[in-house]
């Protein structure tokens, strides 16, 4: 059944063209679009070849721009191949270019020749995660001294408002060590870390931080960005770690920019 509208029967007619388009573009099994010809009406499949080719290289280019750590870790060749098979499996569904990897750290973590490195799609999250940080819509952060105006009788029910570039991480490998030594150009040396880590990524001064936070601290600051009070919040975190600093975790957040304000009454009521 055809659109009544014209307008909206060429948009469709334009979409289907598109799809059937892209649909031959990143698969080299598939021919050249019957409709699509060279100059002077010769062949075009030599020419589609080379658009195809060209069209899956920049793709692979943009994910070893946005998961730097991964391709260090995989080496080039490594990587170019893994993503080859990640772009051909999953292509662009948006046309801003930074949005394209999201599956990327789902794709490694069932790829079978990247299981020798299990903790590497989670590397892979991190970088995604810290890509959105740097992305996220600016906002100030919440200061120590808003968070101490706040009478002793309130804090309980104090909750915390997220930052808009705020990012925790879990993994049950040295995720974040592994990344944090393959983001940088020097030499990386013996990683001797081997317990599960929690990474927590914020923007505080218009730069993204990575920085590795206890399991305690993580728990609290989770609560928190789910919006569970302040008290609830400490309280089961010393229920699961007895030797909780409470004081240090509170410090550690503020000082890192994790939130942007506080609500003492609700949502209504946002500082």
């Amino acid at each position: 059944m055809r659109p009544s509208d014209p307008a909206i029967a060429v948009e469709c007619e334009a979409a289907a063209y598109a799809a059937h388009f892209a649909g031959r573009l990143l698969d080299p099994a598939r021919p050249a679009p019957p409709d699509v010809a060279a100059p002077g009406g010769g062949a075009a499949e030599r020419r589609f070849g080379i658009y195809r080719n060209n069209v899956t290289v920049s793709l692979i280019e943009a994910l070893a721009a946005v998961f730097p750590a991964t391709l260090r870790i995989t080496g080039p060749d490594f990587f170019r191949a893994m993503a080859r098979f990640h772009v051909r499996a999953t292509p662009p569904t948006s046309p801003l270019l930074f949005e394209y990897g999201r599956d990327f750290p789902a794709f490694i973590e069932t790829y079978r020749h990247a299981r020798s490195m299990p903790w590497l799609a989670d590397v892979a999250r991190i970088e995604r995660a810290w890509l959105d940080a740097y992305h996220a819509a600016d906002a100030a952060v919440l200061a120590s001294e808003t968070l101490a105006a706040v009478p002793p009788d309130a804090l309980a029910a104090t909750r915390f408002i997220a930052h808009p570039a705020t990012r925790l991480l879990a993994s049950d490998y040295p995720a974040f060590s592994i990344f944090s030594a393959n983001r940088q150009e020097a030499p990386v040396g013996r990683i001797t870390a081997t317990e599960p880590e929690w990474t927590l990524l914020t923007r505080p001064h218009l730069e993204v931080e990575a920085r590795k936070v206890a399991p305690d601290a993580a728990m609290m600051i989770a609560a928190l960005m789910h919006g569970v009070p302040l008290g609830s919040a400490a309280g089961d975190t010393l229920a699961a770690f007895p030797d909780f600093d409470l004081s240090a975790a509170i410090a550690g957040f503020i000082e890192a920019g994790a939130f942007r304000g506080i609500s003492k009454n609700g949502a209504d009521d946002e500082t």
